[in-house]
């Protein structure tokens, strides 16, 4: 087996990309990659974030983990010197609480509208029921199996990605008859002689869907909101609302898939800021 194919095992293509990119630029530059050590990495890190910014810094190490993973799982070390590595300065943009949905604003999504293309109806409440209900990122809806659904359950497998966990999530009542309908014959329709890759969520050629396609489907919807609409609003908005009710912290993490619990506090955090904002403004004593 070899890197590319051991990336492409449970990595969207775009993310395998970003990996490949990072990890031959890391070993480009630096020699005997292969028996580095926790030093010899963190020099290179040190290297990175004197150049790049925090964000990119933080994908590059994501793909060392990847790569030295790799080198394990074919018996090339026996260890992962990159594992303890987390950059606490690679913190993703605040969230701005003026700009999320309330629950009652995301139910308009879900609302039955006429399709420019009527096969495709079904598919599209689908992965806007995916984004509302289970807070989905579109990489995660991109590379759902037929397989990672199981209606006797009411369950939804969704398989990790390089920022999120795997995580079997309960679909709605709603959900289970439409996905039934759409498996049974929608699908069926859809499909051609092309490959479909087993992939869930067809386009109107019969190929599996691209995180674009989601993007576009989502700025459909922007004429029903004042606020900017995209995937990221919506899951964000789905997560501040689950903690704004008191759910348990450590629930809403695996259930958003965060890896770190600090990326799930951040939400709680956030609510407090506009809390203490609003009462700034209308303080009485102001």
């Amino acid at each position: 087996m070899n890197l590319h194919d051991y990336l492409h095992q449970n990595l969207q293509p775009s993310t395998v990309k970003n990996y490949n990119y990072e990890i031959q630029k890391f070993r480009s530059i630096n020699k005997n990659t292969e028996k580095y050590n926790y030093q010899k990495i963190m020099e290179y890190v040190a290297h990175l974030r004197k150049n790049y910014n925090p964000k990119s810094t933080n994908r590059a190490v994501a793909a060392l983990k990847k790569y030295y993973q790799f080198l394990i799982e074919t018996g090339k070390r026996k260890d992962n010197p990159t594992l303890s590595i987390k950059l606490r300065d690679s913190k993703e943009d605040p969230i701005q609480l003026q700009d999320l949905f309330t629950e009652k604003e995301l139910e308009l999504l879900l609302q039955p509208r006429k399709e420019r293309y009527p096969i495709l109806e079904k598919r599209n409440k689908i992965i806007l029921s995916l984004l509302v209900n289970q807070a989905l990122k579109p990489g995660e809806i991109q590379q759902l199996k037929t397989n990672d659904i199981d209606l006797e359950k009411a369950q939804i497998h969704i398989a990790k990605t390089g920022l999120t966990n795997s995580r079997i999530l309960p679909l709605k009542a709603e959900q289970i008859f439409l996905l039934h309908q759409y498996l049974t014959k929608d699908r069926n329709e859809l499909k051609t002689l092309r490959n479909d890759k087993n992939a869930l969520l067809l386009g109107k050629l019969g190929t599996p869907i691209t995180t674009d396609d989601i993007h576009y489907l989502v700025t459909t919807y922007q004429n029903q909101f004042n606020k900017k609409l995209t995937s990221i609003t919506i899951r964000q908005s789905v997560i501040t609302n689950l903690l704004a009710k008191n759910n348990n912290l450590r629930i809403v993490q695996e259930f958003a898939g965060h890896k770190h619990l600090d990326t799930t506090e951040k939400y709680k955090q956030s609510g407090i800021k506009a809390l203490q904002n609003a009462i700034q403004i209308h303080h009485p004593m102001k």
